[in-house]
């Protein structure tokens, strides 16, 4: 499994899933994958969109694009 872990069927309730992205952090932020279709697909869990992403970054910081060939 990726980064993302799943707890299933929480407190002995079937179908209550607590979700929990690792969150990546230093002094100027943080970035976490908030949902991976491969890492929830690996817990059980099909959903219908690819990834969701969260970014926080500390006043002063400038965040930039990546480019991918």
């Amino acid at each position: 499994m990726g980064q993302i872990k799943v707890e299933k069927n929480v407190g002995g309730i079937e179908g209550l899933h607590v979700i929990t992205p690792a969150v990546h952090g230093d002094d100027r932020g943080y970035f976490t994958e908030t949902y991976n279709q491969r890492d929830m697909h690996e817990a059980g869990l099909d959903m219908v969109f690819v990834q969701d992403n969260e970014s926080y970054s500390t006043k002063g910081v400038l965040r930039g694009l990546h480019f991918q060939k």
